[in-house]
């Protein structure tokens, strides 16, 4: 399974339930891993998405503990291992855990890859996610050439699991 997530450099994801910044070249990268591939989120990534609703042209399997919790064109899950098994109809590869923090933190062991685009700029966050550089077992394969938008430097890397 992979991951996808962009990170400033103190691996903050969020803030109030919202994006840290918006990079086009970013979201596009996201759109072009994603498209027609399933993604994995909780409740509240969903409900930050433009009306709420399930990404396009993806199957989108939302965890929530909210067992009245429903939503059109997304298949609904109380837990990680109820995803889990939901997954196991669908090729590891084509499976991206797109977020929040606690959803990143529960699939972390199940990954092998993640896509992270690193955002040389430190913000005011309350979310975050693990940081990889700390952890042994990932290692960067892949990373593009430094890019700018506007002010802002950013990468975009590729860890796998060791």
């Amino acid at each position: 399974m992979n991951m996808i997530v962009a990170v400033d450099k103190n691996w903050a994801i969020g803030n109030k339930g919202k994006l840290l910044v918006s990079i086009p070249e970013d979201m596009q990268f996201f759109r072009n891993e994603t498209m027609n591939k399933v993604v994995v989120m909780g409740r509240k990534t969903l409900e930050s998405f433009p009306n709420g609703m399930p990404l396009k042209k993806r199957v989108n399997i939302v965890i929530t503990g909210d067992m009245e919790y429903n939503v059109k064109d997304a298949t609904v899950c109380h837990s990680v291992e109820e995803a889990l098994e939901v997954l196991k109809t669908y090729d590891d590869d084509d499976i991206y855990v797109i977020g929040g923090e606690s959803i990143y933190r529960q699939f972390l062991p199940y990954c092998d890859v993640a896509h992270v685009t690193k955002i040389n700029y430190e913000y005011e966050a309350d979310t975050y996610f693990p940081n990889l550089d700390e952890m042994s077992e990932w290692e960067v394969e892949e990373s593009s050439d430094e890019r700018t938008y506007f002010d802002l430097e950013y990468e975009f890397l590729k860890y796998v699991r060791k």
